[in-house]
């Protein structure tokens, strides 16, 4: 099978670490990649939000599949170009995106649905912003509409600091903060059913305890021992299949990955956001778990054949993966500084995010540059391998938080 993957990020690193070591799998491709990802595919500088672009790329490859990773080319159509040119494609269309590319969207199709989520209210004036902190009280929670690249959510006790980020975005939905603790399920969809990846925590703050401004993760676990036995199913069942049919209904089956992001509060689970791609780190966390080929799964969804897919199969233990920034993150990071990497180790490997070649050396090239992972029987033990091998990474300015997989 050959594979064309879209995207540069960890997220991509991983998914194309999973793909390469498919015995079917026979070529890998990306566009345009990263440097860890060319070890192991090879790469295309193309834009991967161009529809155009990729639909010549896949037909000039021959390719068999088309994985497409970032949000930005799927809420562009890529996937639908893909499509409609006899391209097995993982991802879902543009108008399916949508339940990423808005949150008022979402907040539409999840009150369509029946899907439990917090009570929210569209704003694009300011006296509507008000308005509705007044309603909701603190803690504030104020979403940019639109993509933000995971860092377009403020969570704060700080009027001024709400009243302020609703401003620098424009359209906002504001809702109610729930209480409890979040959990991540990644959901592979074909259109009608669903299959369902173990469940994951991640960690948005930037800092210890978290503390400091949201981020787009600063590393993730799996699998969640303190979690009731059948969270997954309840999660499938109360919000993956009436989000599902909800989206047939209105003629925009979802084909692809649908994440889920949850708070477990004292009302019962409830939807924080979706995304419509894997999840970055918890991706990096999960897939390091599977054990069934990654390639067979992704192309049964794509060509609407789930029903047809042997109930998937985890390694045993778990896995942590914890995320090495640039000095500046989340705010604009230090780029161009040197990182010096170990070799990978049994139960530990590096994963490429922001970085890029400059001339043989490797520098760091956005906010989140690096994923450690670490594989062991429990989180305890995954996390201090995954910590012992990020001690031999040099990155200048570079940061971490100490405390990935311990408040679990």
């Amino acid at each position: 099978m050959k594979i064309l993957l879209l995207g540069s990020g960890g997220r991509e690193h991983a998914i194309g670490r999973a793909l390469s070591v498919d015995p079917a799998v026979t070529e890998l491709h990306a566009a345009p990649g990263n440097p860890g990802l060319a070890g192991i595919a090879t790469l295309h500088a193309a834009d991967p939000a161009s529809p155009s672009a990729m639909v010549d790329l896949a037909g000039s490859l021959g390719v068999d599949l088309v994985v497409v990773g970032p949000e930005a080319p799927l809420v562009a159509g890529v996937a639908d170009a893909l499509r409609e040119a006899g391209f097995a494609t993982f991802g879902p269309g543009a108008a399916a995106a949508e339940l990423e590319g808005s949150k008022a969207f979402a907040k539409e199709v999840m009150l369509a649905a029946g899907v439990p989520t917090a009570a929210a209210r569209v704003c694009e004036s300011l006296d509507q912003v008000e308005a509705a902190l007044d309603e909701f009280g603190a803690p504030y929670v104020v979403k940019n509409d639109g993509l933000a690249a995971g860092k377009g959510v403020v969570v704060t006790d700080d009027r001024q600091a709400a009243v302020e980020h609703a401003e620098s975005c424009g359209r906002v939905v504001i809702e109610d903060f729930l209480d409890g603790p979040e959990v991540s399920l990644f959901a592979i969809c074909d259109g009608e059913r669903a299959v369902a990846l173990l469940p994951a925590q991640d960690y948005k703050r930037v800092g210890n305890g978290d503390e400091g401004p949201n981020t787009g993760g600063m590393g993730a676990y799996s699998p969640l021992d303190w979690a009731d036995a059948d969270l997954s199913d309840r999660i499938m069942a109360e919000v993956v299949a009436p989000t599902l049919a909800e989206m047939r209904r209105r003629g925009t089956p979802f084909i692809g990955l649908l994440y889920a992001g949850l708070a477990l509060t004292s009302k019962g689970l409830r939807v924080v956001e979706f995304n419509v791609r894997f999840g970055d780190p918890e991706t990096q966390a999960v897939l390091a778990l599977l054990k069934t080929p990654l390639a067979g799964v992704l192309d049964a969804a794509a060509r609407g054949r789930l029903a047809d897919l042997d109930p998937l199969e985890w390694r045993e233990g778990a896995a942590v993966v914890i995320v090495e920034a640039a000095e500046g993150y989340p705010g604009p990071p230090v780029t161009g500084s040197p990182i010096e990497l170990p070799e990978d180790e049994v139960d530990a490997y590096v994963l490429q995010a922001g970085t890029r070649l400059d001339g043989d050396q490797l520098v760091s090239a956005g906010g989140r540059v690096l994923g450690v992972v670490g594989r062991g029987a429990h989180v305890t033990e995954a996390r201090d391998n995954a910590y012992a091998l990020l001690a031999k990474v040099n990155l200048e300015g570079g940061f971490h938080r100490d405390d990935i997989g311990v408040a679990h």
